[in-house]
């Protein structure tokens, strides 16, 4: 017994210090014959006790999204106003998805670094020349027959239209084409200006491609680099999640760049074969436009297949315009409920529905190219959120972000030590070490 007292009354300080503050308040008031003051509520106070926990939650969960709205709002603002440096970026950065891999591939098999890189850029610059320039010889060598046959087929068509069985007039059939050119020019107006607003002269368009392909080269020399660069903006504690979840978005951005050339690839194989076995003297530009229509979701599809179906009805009548429509539909619905769902469905991971409304909202936000970009931009904050979202890199420590010796930001291109450098950087970084 007496063994125990001393530990009691070595407890009883600690559990003393354990009570709150008000409580030995309260006690030391009732000890003195007073009674604890009842502190008086606030109006904000008596204001929140009086609404029901939905509206509270509610209201809590409105200024925040209204907070998000505002910086979306803000962010969308800023990149309209520089389109002009965005967009380049952004193309160098879907074809810097599809260069990488080659790039590697090619590392991967002893070929110099310098060289591979060397390798994709004129690969990828002779593939777009070529196909732009055997599409453009074919269009300017059919130009004057093309035009000679539209002038005829609409000819045709108001002399259908004249007689039986719809005997309409002159003044009606220039009143219904006055009607359709404006409802036309109108529905494709925020298209035209989404177009018009990647570059409105020639200069504008110039600089764009120059910067794409710096971009491009440089994400192709040192991507890896820049990457840790942006993830040590991060504080410390978000930079596992902010790097995890930007190598995943990149990942579902190289599948979807190899799953849409090859979509677009056979698209652009089965209208452009079907346009060859009939006949069409524009077989080779329908084929290529159908290829770089591909990358726009539904409106290029649409865009591109109607062409098709104009050139044959006004080189081939109405009966071939209603095969080649019968081969667009039917490259269009084997790339809808085949490709689409077995090889883009499996890669990029987007419900259809969300990509029709995406591809919707970004026509509306920025024309052609918000078209272009909606679907890789929503595929990869897809990944990204859902990275996030599994909280597996939590466990994961911090990415190293150490720079290497001499490096700084502007210093991204890399170079080969030699090996009397190299020992001379080991023999500095054990003299550090001793010193420290």
């Amino acid at each position: 017994m007496p063994d125990d007292r001393p530990s009691a009354r070595r407890q009883q300080p600690a559990a003393r210090r354990e009570r709150p503050i008000a409580h030995t308040r309260a006690a030391f008031l009732a000890r003195f014959g007073r009674a604890a003051a009842p502190q008086e509520q606030t109006e904000e106070e008596r204001v929140g006790e009086s609404l029901p926990r939905g509206v509270l939650v509610a209201s809590a969960w409105s200024w925040r999204l209204l907070l998000i709205g505002a910086a979306i709002a803000v962010l969308i603002y800023v990149v309209a106003q520089l389109r002009l440096i965005v967009i380049p970026v952004m193309l160098a950065v879907l074809l810097s998805a599809l260069l990488v891999p080659l790039k590697e591939l090619l590392v991967r098999h002893r070929v110099p670094r310098a060289v591979a890189i060397l390798v994709c850029m004129l690969l990828t610059l002779v593939i777009v020349a070529g196909l732009v320039y055997f599409a453009g010889q074919q269009v300017r060598v059919q130009s004057g027959s093309l035009r000679h046959q539209t002038m005829t087929a609409v000819a045709s068509a108001r002399e259908w239209l004249l007689g039986p069985p719809f005997n309409m007039t002159s003044s009606q059939i220039d009143g219904y084409i006055a009607e359709f050119g404006s409802a036309f020019n109108t529905d494709s107006q925020v298209l035209i200006n989404g177009a018009l607003s990647v570059g409105s002269t020639v200069g504008h368009v110039l600089t764009g491609i120059l910067l794409m392909l710096f971009s491009t080269l440089f994400i192709l020399i040192d991507g890896a680099a820049i990457w840790r660069w942006v993830v040590s903006v991060f504080p410390m504690r978000a930079r596992a999640a902010a790097d995890g979840a930007g190598r995943a978005g990149w990942a579902t951005l190289q599948s979807f760049v190899r799953v849409q050339i090859l979509v677009a690839s056979i698209d652009a194989l089965g209208i452009g074969f079907g346009a060859f076995f009939l006949g069409l003297p524009l077989a080779v530009p329908i084929g290529v436009l159908v290829f770089l229509g591909s990358f726009i979701p539904i409106v290029g599809a649409v865009v591109t297949g109607a062409l098709a179906v104009f050139v044959a009805l006004i080189y081939k009548g109405i009966w071939f315009a209603v095969i080649m429509l019968a081969i667009v539909l039917f490259v269009q619905q084997v790339e809808s409920h085949v490709l689409q769902p077995l090889i883009m469905g499996t890669a990029v991971k987007v419900h259809p529905l969300a990509v029709v409304l995406v591809v919707a909202a970004g026509s509306l936000l920025a024309g052609i190219t918000g078209a272009m970009f909606a679907v890789p931009f929503a595929a990869v904050l897809n990944a990204m959120i859902g990275y996030v979202t599994l909280e597996g890199w939590k466990a994961e420590p911090p990415p190293t972000l150490a720079p290497r010796l001499g490096a700084s930001l502007w210093q991204v291109v890399p170079y080969e030590r030699s090996r009397t450098s190299r020992l001379l950087y080991a023999r500095e970084g054990a003299r550090r070490g001793r010193l420290d």
